[in-house]
């Protein structure tokens, strides 16, 4: 059903490209402000290290009401280790919002494949939550583009599913489950303690600075998109300079916007993530209290993607990352 489904995109994007002008549903700012109230019960014991992030400039000002500023949606024994905000993408599409996820340098990040892509013999991970990984599990999010696009590699634990690409973007994970973004065969290299390696097209931010070639041959440089479109679903993730992970997608994204956004977000290294409306999805999980001990989660979404909430807790076609809290089995 793939070239089907393709072809009804297309039709529709040319029917419908992102509107310009205007303002978002702003239920979006709103639903971040009530997370931030919610009963969210943290998954373990201890003194809370992680504080709220200030909150990032925006592309358009003035600024709406919440715009820019980060809640908190996931408390652990260290704090809101997962906190989100929203914001317009440019000043022409200001009826959208862009989704912002910071997460904690002290989480434990895992990478899972689908069972199409890259398939799951010889991995270390299933492809799909299982219910034993509910208890401490507090995010999920996609991975990169199919193996055969990405122009780079998949390293699981001492398995190969393609080759690592020098000079290709590459979110590392390493043994001790915390996560990384940069460039392979430069600032970061195979080594005893790497665990996971995706890789994915080339960098969108190195060093604190912009590709200089973020609008140069789109199609050919950072994905083929539904119809060809130029603003169309996009993610990507990026490290801050303290070390932790800021996650952008949004409808309406050029590459450009992508990249301005994460380095609002504080990222000083970057890479691009899948695109289209099918394949961009963060959630995150709720444990309430009065499930305490039974493992049962509530996955909330992350602006409003496609895909169902509970995605990754079923048997998924394409590979993702889910993150987990260290301090609970």
């Amino acid at each position: 059903m793939g070239p089907l489904v393709t072809l009804a995109e297309t039709v529709q994007y040319k029917l419908s490209p992102p509107a310009t002008g205007g303002t978002p549903d702003t239920s979006l700012l709103a639903q971040a402000a009530d997370s931030s109230n919610g009963s969210t019960t943290p998954t373990g014991g201890g003194s809370a290290q992680v504080s709220m992030q200030p909150a990032m400039t925006t592309p358009v000002t003035p600024a709406l009401s919440g715009e820019g500023h980060f809640v908190h949606t996931v408390n652990t024994s260290d704090g809101p280790v997962v906190q989100i905000a929203y914001v317009r993408p440019d000043n022409v599409h200001t009826s959208f919002l862009t989704g912002v996820a910071w997460m904690s340098h002290s989480l434990r990040f895992v990478l899972h494949p689908g069972f199409e892509d890259p398939g799951t013999p010889g991995m270390s991970q299933p492809d799909s939550v299982k219910p034993s990984q509910y208890p401490g599990l507090v995010a999920t999010f996609n991975s990169g583009f199919k193996l055969k696009d990405a122009n780079g590699g998949y390293y699981d634990n001492g398995h190969y599913a393609a080759p690592l690409v020098n000079g290709a973007a590459s979110f590392v994970i390493y043994k001790d489950g915390h996560a990384t973004v940069g460039t392979w065969g430069s600032d970061v290299k195979m080594g005893s303690d790497v665990a996971f390696v995706r890789q994915n097209l080339q960098p969108l931010i190195t060093n604190g600075q912009l590709a200089p070639d973020l609008s140069s041959n789109v199609q050919s440089n950072w994905g083929a998109t539904i119809g060809g479109a130029y603003y169309v679903w996009r993610s990507g993730i990026g490290v801050t300079k303290t070390g932790d992970l800021v996650y952008v997608m949004g409808d309406a994204l050029s590459v450009s916007s992508l990249a301005d956004i994460l380095h609002r977000a504080g990222a000083v290294t970057a890479m691009q993530l899948d695109i289209n409306k099918l394949w961009t999805t963060f959630m995150y999980y709720k444990h309430p209290s009065s499930s305490a001990g039974s493992g049962r989660v509530e996955p909330h979404k992350m602006g409003n993607f496609a895909r169902p909430a509970d995605r990754y807790l079923q048997e998924t076609s394409r590979d993702f990352f889910a993150v987990y809290d260290p301090k609970v089995a």
